[in-house]
């Protein structure tokens, strides 16, 4: 499903991928382990466009998509929860969830009212804003929003940093049930 070719990733003149090489093959679960630095996350954007890969290739599905514009990748069928969660702090849970949607097709499992069902506590938010809302509530939403993609591909960078014990088991839970 996604194959990254000896990629190599830049910061201005200072290489921080060398010729990396991962597969993630469609049903499985990949997870990219290392200390703080160790480009985990610059891993993650260069696959989803947001850092340019200066050599090598990025294919999803059979499509190159190294050197296309993020918001294109995403189109692609990738869903993204980015370190930090990036949820629109000044929409509402609602408009942040349909804000970037992809719908359409018999296979578009994920809606408003199936997000709502896999995240019940977002349920009774749906007219808060985002910054009114715990940690917690807005790692589902940002998974949530993910999910709207109707994605084939997920990808969490740091997905129950700065959690409670008692959230990061529900997030856990919740992705083994996507799984």
């Amino acid at each position: 499903m996604l194959q990254v070719n000896k990629i190599s990733t830049y910061y201005g003149n200072s290489q921080v991928l060398f010729d990396l090489e991962i597969g993630v093959e469609s049903g499985s679960v990949t997870t990219l382990l290392g200390r703080n630095g160790m480009g985990k996350t610059t891993t993650i954007n260069s696959i989803m466009g947001i850092i340019p890969v200066r050599t090598g290739t990025v294919i999803f599905n059979d499509v190159v998509i190294s050197g296309i514009p993020a918001f294109k990748v995403a189109q692609t069928g990738i869903g993204l929860v980015p370190e930090g969660r990036q949820i629109f702090p000044n929409l509402t849970v609602r408009e942040n969830l349909i804000a970037t949607a992809r719908t359409g097709g018999a296979s578009a499992r994920w809606n408003l009212d199936s997000v709502l069902t896999f995240f019940p506590a977002l349920k009774s938010r749906l007219d808060n804003m985002g910054n009114q809302l715990s940690g917690g509530e807005q790692q589902m939403l940002a998974i949530g929003r993910a999910l709207m993609l109707n994605p084939e591909l997920l990808i969490l960078d740091e997905a129950t940093e700065g959690l409670a014990p008692l959230i990061r088991q529900e997030i856990w839970d919740r992705l083994a049930e996507l799984k």
